[in-house]
């Protein structure tokens, strides 16, 4: 890690207001995603959205952060560590997580009730379009990758109808010396699909090839992850991207929110058949997504090497 590469990722503009799918908009947009996946396992995607609410989010974030240790601390879940208000032992990063961002008033009655008693409205506005952007964007990228595979329109719509979606603030505290350990450890994303968006210091990192690679991305885009689980979904046609973020720019502090959408638990996800042939043999097992994430949580690597759960889990 710690490369010296940087690279621009690809970049789709999905701007345009309702794109609707058998369009040729859509179209070029889907063949675009597809290729930029299969590349790299992400790319950037671009909105003028952001433009109008990236800032508001931006100081939502150094706003929540900037609360006293104890306040923050109001928000710990005993059940649960990934969820609610998490720092751990080592001092440079801490987030907060909030499930069922999609559910109304779920993210006021998570976090801004009982962080502000008196209320926040600017700050639960912030979130709220953060979170509304960001879903309606996932859909559409999936529905894209989904439908590039040849799978129909009703499996598309049970695929969405069977998706619960989550937020995680984050803070990645400026450090004083350059230090090539890394603030977030090497790993795959459980999920299905991440969006990923930060303020202007740089330091995610992803793997190509063989090579660490540092990621610049404009204030006016997300990055698009793909994750184990949409990975697995495809039969491994689609890579999950490891990556990491490193301490790559001294004296600054990045802020980043994550929104990530994943299958409800209490089914087995089960790889189409139309991802499975001759040149492409059933690589996975059915699963039930609590049950694998379960397990993933468990087994988070303390010395940060890569790992990669699924195919251990459920391979075939």
């Amino acid at each position: 890690m710690s490369s010296e590469n940087w690279v621009r990722l690809p970049v789709i503009d999905f701007s345009k207001q309702d794109l609707k799918p058998g369009t040729p908009e859509w179209d070029v947009l889907k063949v675009q995603v597809r290729e930029a996946l299969a590349e790299y396992g992400c790319f950037e995607a671009s909105t003028d959205r952001l433009k109008e609410v990236g800032k508001p989010i931006i100081g939502a974030l150094e706003e929540i952060f900037d609360l006293p240790l104890e306040t923050k601390k109001l928000c710990v879940s005993e059940k649960n560590r990934f969820i609610g208000y998490y720092a751990p032992k080592a001092p440079m990063a801490e987030s907060f997580a909030i499930d069922n961002v999609d559910e109304e008033n779920n993210i006021q009655q998570s976090l801004t009730n009982i962080l502000w008693p008196q209320g926040n409205p600017s700050f639960s506005k912030s979130q709220v379009c953060f979170a509304e952007l960001a879903l309606g964007l996932e859909k559409t990228i999936r529905a894209m990758i989904l439908e590039s595979f040849g799978l129909d329109d009703n499996y598309v719509k049970e695929h969405m109808d069977l998706t619960k979606y989550s937020v995680r603030l984050m803070k990645y505290e400026a450090q004083t010396q350059s230090n090539d350990d890394p603030l977030l450890v090497a790993h795959y994303d459980s999920n299905l699909l991440t969006l990923l968006y930060q303020n202007e210091v740089n330091g995610l990192e992803i793997q190509n090839n063989g090579e660490w690679i540092k990621v610049k991305f404009s204030p006016h885009s997300f990055i698009v992850m793909i994750g184990e689980t949409l990975s697995a979904l495809l039969n491994g046609r689609l890579p999950s991207v490891l990556h990491c973020v490193m301490n790559v720019e001294n004296n600054k502090t990045r802020y980043s929110t994550g929104f990530f959408s994943c299958l409800k638990g209490g089914f087995k996800v089960k790889v189409p058949e139309e991802v499975v042939d001759e040149q492409h043999p059933l690589l996975f097992k059915p699963f039930d997504y609590d049950e694998f994430h379960a397990c993933f949580i468990s087994n988070v690597n303390p010395l940060g090497q890569a790992f990669r759960n699924l195919k251990t889990y459920c391979g075939v």
